[in-house]
């Protein structure tokens, strides 16, 4: 369990893990029931760097939601942003083609259809993170990154990988169900506990993100892509944290 942990905290974050050593498909299989898990520790030490901010007095809310961004941003090395970019030049570049489609995510530029989502969904993220912040409740920006990643397990599970040399290949043809549902409902437990009802209405916000995407992505590529699953949790995540506001 400690190396399938190391595994999922080495691909979605940037912290300083030891090294598994050499990874096999299994092992990637097995590593996607601690998604959520590293959701949790992500968010955990995205709430300490908000309190430690607030704590010392920091004298500008609006610059300290800006370090709690750049902290979240650093600690996922971007990688879901980046998936949302190319998402976003393939969707609306693609035409309504599926290989275009596809063509286009495997383009390492970015387009101004890149650059506009980038731009607002980080935008929504700050200014959600400031009226948090401001309103000193930062509570909820511990689970809004893991339930965003109990997305992943789900569709893994759900919805056909559509790369065969993609990174998620060998997690589509090595996941166990059950471990992989066990990691997501746990989470979910949790975040119930520390939440209370407002989790109701953060899961209710990423179902309807996810029940969307998903159609979306059937409709016009017949399953998901690293990138597209990037783009969930990042669409999810921003959702979330502007529907944690008025909870407040």
């Amino acid at each position: 369990m400690l190396r399938a942990f190391l595994i999922a905290g080495r691909f979605l974050t940037r912290l300083p893990l030891p090294d598994p050593g050499a990874v096999s498909g299994p092992d990637l299989g097995r590593s996607l029931a601690f998604y959520p898990l590293l959701g949790v520790v992500i968010g955990l030490l995205v709430w300490v760097t908000g309190r430690l901010l607030v704590a010392s007095g920091f004298p500008s809310i609006d610059l300290a939601a800006v370090l709690v961004l750049v902290a979240w941003v650093w600690l996922t090395g971007g990688m879901h942003l980046d998936g949302l970019a190319d998402t976003a030049d393939a969707w609306i570049g693609g035409l309504g083609d599926r290989s275009r489609t596809l063509e286009i995510m495997k383009d390492p530029r970015s387009g101004p259809f890149a650059v506009m989502a980038l731009v607002l969904v980080l935008l929504c993220k700050w200014t959600a993170i400031t009226e948090l912040m401001g309103r000193g409740a930062m509570v909820s920006l511990v689970w809004i990154p893991a339930l965003a990643r109990v997305q992943l397990p789900i569709v893994f599970l759900t919805t056909p990988y559509l790369r065969p040399k993609g990174m998620g290949s060998d997690v589509a043809a090595y996941l166990g169900p059950v471990d992989t549902w066990s990691g997501a409902a746990l989470v979910l437990a949790l975040s119930w506990l520390f939440l209370g009802r407002q989790v109701i209405f953060l899961a209710l916000a990423t179902a309807m993100v996810f029940l969307l995407w998903r159609q979306s992505m059937m409709a016009r590529l017949g399953g998901f892509t690293g990138d597209t699953a990037g783009a969930l949790v990042e669409l999810s995540e921003a959702l979330m944290l502007v529907t944690a506001v008025p909870l407040e």
